[in-house]
């Protein structure tokens, strides 16, 4: 899932944090860090100039991102005796019904141990959204919130995942050699099946 769908010609890692330096290396104690939100917009930028469709695309938001809040999701129980209690951790918070918002209108994306909110765009607009009247409270969405994106035409795809220190991209291997070229990324190739470079949490 971190690299999207298979059948892409080439594969590369855009990381917001280098690779870890030695083995059980923890994210916080990497030497340095990219502005995600930054590295995100320049890929676009160039991968627009790839695709047939750059003002058809679609974009993935997992519904786990903090920012989005779900009136029926699980809240966990941070009391000291829930665990005596497994019941009632399973049942969803008791919310005044005056006071739960709509869930977020539109079409909402299934795949193994994750759910998506499906955003349809320009890719020059990817990450510009509000949430709509109704979600009182609730910040903008940003670009980093970006799960998944890709063109109508399927020329491409960028997937990044909440747990990976990188965005993998699938693309023709000319485009993955553009961006593995750009001075202002740090794009490197991956091969999707290979095991990839994780930090200790």
């Amino acid at each position: 899932m971190s690299f999207g769908p298979s059948g892409f010609a080439a594969y590369a890692r855009l990381r917001f944090v280098p690779d870890p330096a030695y083995e059980g290396q923890q994210e916080a104690d990497a030497d340095a860090v990219n502005d995600e939100a930054e590295q995100l917009r320049m890929v676009f930028d160039v991968l627009a100039e790839h695709t047939r469709t750059p003002r058809d695309c679609y974009f993935c938001l997992w519904e786990g991102t903090g920012d989005i809040v779900r009136p029926d999701s699980p809240v966990p129980d941070e009391d000291e005796d829930a665990a005596a209690y497994p019941e009632l951790r399973a049942q969803p918070a008791r919310v005044p019904k005056h006071a739960e918002p709509p869930r977020l209108p539109g079409p909402l994306v299934s795949v193994p141990h994750r759910s998506y909110y499906l955003f349809h765009g320009a890719l020059s607009e990817a990450g510009a959204w509000s949430f709509p009247e109704g979600w009182p409270d609730q910040p903008r969405l940003d670009i980093t919130h970006i799960a998944f994106a890709w063109p109508a035409d399927h020329a491409w795809c960028v997937a990044n995942d909440v747990d990976p220190h990188w965005a993998g991209i699938g693309a023709d291997a000319a485009v993955i050699d553009r961006l593995v070229a750009d001075p202002r990324l740090d794009v490197v190739p991956a091969d999707p099946t290979a095991e990839q470079p994780v930090y200790l949490w």
